[in-house]
């Protein structure tokens, strides 16, 4: 890297950042036979050998080959391997008679109505649909759109196109017109299954009437069905079917088919302002083997737990762990619908209490949402039987993880993944690793990385360099839906031979990995380059501040200078906290890191995932609306607060 990145008030800030002591796991958070598991991963001598003890916890129909050919680019496992992913998720248990009647679904919409469903009910579900999909025309390697929010017919379409070789695509529930049509045709998707309507923060959202409109676009798409959510039985026109005439039409059922494990699986679009929208393809059997390692570790099934993913289905975090890797390690899934502050800030806790929650995992947005509604409220719900929470998809700032530790006396589990990755590989394995809070811990078994300066030479400890992942696994994405040549110049263009997250990390003298966020979220200040992660850090610490976004701003004498969006505790002084904060940035990182502005704001613009959306805060303060994409924020009112919070 430059030198910039070497300079004193750099490291210095840095080294501030990253001084979180090791804290040892309490000795009623271990748990005994998940040490010896782990001890047990860790000892096979090479990546290959620990994989393949992942693909012997799965059912094959036929024999793979080989363990591994190829390299990162082009990678293949488990070669000539036949086997099902629903067959993994769901028919294994639903036929144990020991795990048939367990839970595998408890369900919650927004209005408050519920349903479960065992792994038994849910397996005669799938196949129905699965055999119902066929009856129209549906067949293996044919895309399917799925349209819809968290519900129960979410995991049961994914199913179903897993079971008979159909490649599915999730599309968030809060797309409009634009989005779902240009997902719709880059995907060549031929149904899709939809929801009428979604409910959301106590009003419902027409899903069905934007994909009527998106779809005189998408010409390739001959088939919809449509979930009666609401149950107003809204008239069908050509073309569409409902979905229990889909059930009905498959009531004989149909046997999982063999699938050979490279074969792809399904496609996600990644999130941002490009003009194409972006379809990283996962495949069969090296999605399913993945985020069972996945769910395993970093949620670690036990007895009687209720695994909350409190996350949208449109997020890749909620295939990974709750319909896939949740599903394939036998778990009973909790899934709601809607906003958890509706109807009132109480509706987390509820929704604990009601279900016996035991972990949950959720985006850090989560946990600082819950710090914001106050101690008292977290008191009046002790939730004991909760024993874990994990978190994953941004940065989480230490003061919120200290808050959450105290305040709910659970292991914090912070994790790290992107969507080309099909799971997270950083964290520390619940039960037996050691937290330090605001790090993604160590790389779990079957991974392996390398921080490194521009020139691809490693840098040493406690230097930030570029983040890249030095070996195969199975949930890497394969290539980019009709253009592998644009998977291999994004994510190994740059560094041949290695995998390139675009992210900026860094690694303590404890072993601890810190990613610092987007390496475009790096700004350079009168030379001096900085990750604006390291300015939060800094402004979050102050405890009037419940959250804060920084973003850079072009300026004719510096280049870019720092300006940071805050939410604030009830009952803190504005003026107060933007004379402590700050002075806390100058005193702390050095005068270069001057914020030219604090905006202080009721709400920012977030994903329905949680994570905030700093280009729309940097794109307000530069041009005075969005330029880019907003069909993936979750609430429009956000930028009205933040141009209001601009405007003083």
């Amino acid at each position: 890297m430059s030198d910039d990145n070497d300079s004193p008030a750099d490291n210095d800030s840095l080294a501030q950042l990253i001084k979180t002591p090791l804290q040892p796991l309490r000795p009623d958070w271990v748990v005994p036979e998940r040490v010896e598991a782990l001890r047990a991963a860790r000892a096979f001598d090479d990546p290959d050998g620990y994989w393949e003890w992942v693909a012997r916890q799965q059912r094959w129909s036929t024999p793979w080959t080989s363990v591994r050919s190829g390299d990162l680019a082009d990678v293949r496992y488990f070669e000539g391997g036949m086997l099902n992913v629903a067959d993994n998720c769901v028919d294994r248990w639903a036929e144990d008679p020991q795990t048939a009647g367990r839970n595998a679904i408890v369900w919650e919409g927004e209005p408050g109505d519920s349903r479960t469903v065992t792994y038994a009910e849910l397996a005669d579900e799938v196949s129905r649909l699965a055999a119902g999909l066929l009856a129209m025309g549906v067949a293996k390697g044919d895309v399917v759109a799925i349209y819809m929010p968290n519900l129960v017919e979410a995991f049961t379409a994914i199913h179903a196109c897993n079971r008979i070789g159909a490649i599915y695509t999730v599309l968030f529930s809060g797309f409009g017109e634009e989005a779902v049509a240009s997902r719709l045709v880059a995907a060549r998707a031929v149904a899709v299954v939809v929801a009428d309507a979604i409910y959301r923060r106590a009003k419902p959202v027409p899903l069905l009437e934007t994909l009527r409109a998106a779809r005189g676009r998408a010409p390739s798409v001959r088939l919809t069905v449509v979930v009666d959510r609401t149950g107003n039985a809204v008239p069908l026109v050509e073309g569409e079917r409902s979905y229990a005439d889909v059930l009905a039409a498959g009531a004989g059922g149909t046997p999982a088919v063999p699938l050979e494990a490279n074969e792809p699986s399904f496609l996600i679009f990644t999130s941002g302002t490009e003009s194409r929208p972006k379809g990283v393809v996962h495949s069969v059997g090296g999605f399913l083997l993945g985020t069972w390692a996945n769910a395993y570790w970093q949620a670690g099934h036990e007895q009687d737990d209720v695994y909350w993913v409190a996350a949208d289905v449109g997020w890749l975090t909620f295939p990974i762990q709750a319909v896939v890797g949740g599903l394939a390690c036998g778990m009973t899934i909790a899934c709601f619908e809607g906003a958890l502050d509706t109807p009132t800030t109480s509706r987390f806790y509820e929704i604990c209490e009601k279900h016996r929650v035991t972990k949950i995992l959720a985006a850090p947005t989560l946990v600082r949402m819950l710090r914001k509604f106050g101690d008292d409220l977290a008191a009046a719900h002790p939730l004991p039987a909760l024993k874990l929470i994990t978190a994953q998809g941004e940065p989480f700032d230490a003061d919120t993880f200290d808050w959450a530790t105290a305040t709910f006396g659970v292991p914090i589990v912070n994790a790290y993944g992107q969507t080309e990755t099909g799971s997270t590989w950083a964290y520390p394995v619940y039960g037996v690793e050691a937290i330090k809070a605001g790090s993604v811990g160590t790389a779990v078994p079957g991974h392996s990385f390398a921080i490194v300066d521009d020139e691809g030479a490693p840098v040493p400890a406690g230097v930030k360099g570029n983040l890249l992942l030095t070996s195969p696994f199975p949930t890497l994405a394969r290539t980019v839906w009709d253009d592998h040549d644009r998977y291999l110049s994004t994510y190994f263009g740059r560094f041949p031979g290695r995998y390139a997250t675009n992210d900026e990390a860094v690694l303590d003298e404890d072993g601890h990995l810190w990613v610092l966020g987007r390496a475009d979220d790096v700004i350079n200040v009168a030379a001096h380059r900085i990750s604006t992660m390291e300015i939060e850090a800094v402004v979050t610490a102050h405890p009037g501040v419940v959250e804060a976004a920084v973003v850079g701003l072009p300026d004719p004498t510096k280049g870019t200078v720092p300006i940071a969006f805050v939410t604030l505790a009830a009952g803190t002084d504005p003026e107060q906290v933007r004379t402590e904060v700050a002075s806390r940035v100058t005193a702390e990182m050095g005068g270069y890191a001057r914020l030219a502005a604090i905006h202080i704001t009721p709400a920012m613009p977030k994903t329905r995932t949680g994570k905030t959306m700093r280009r729309l805060l940097r794109d307000i303060i530069v041009h005075g609306k969005p330029t880019g994409d907003t069909s993936a924020m979750e609430d429009a009112a956000a930028l009205d607060a933040v141009t209001t919070a601009i405007k003083g």
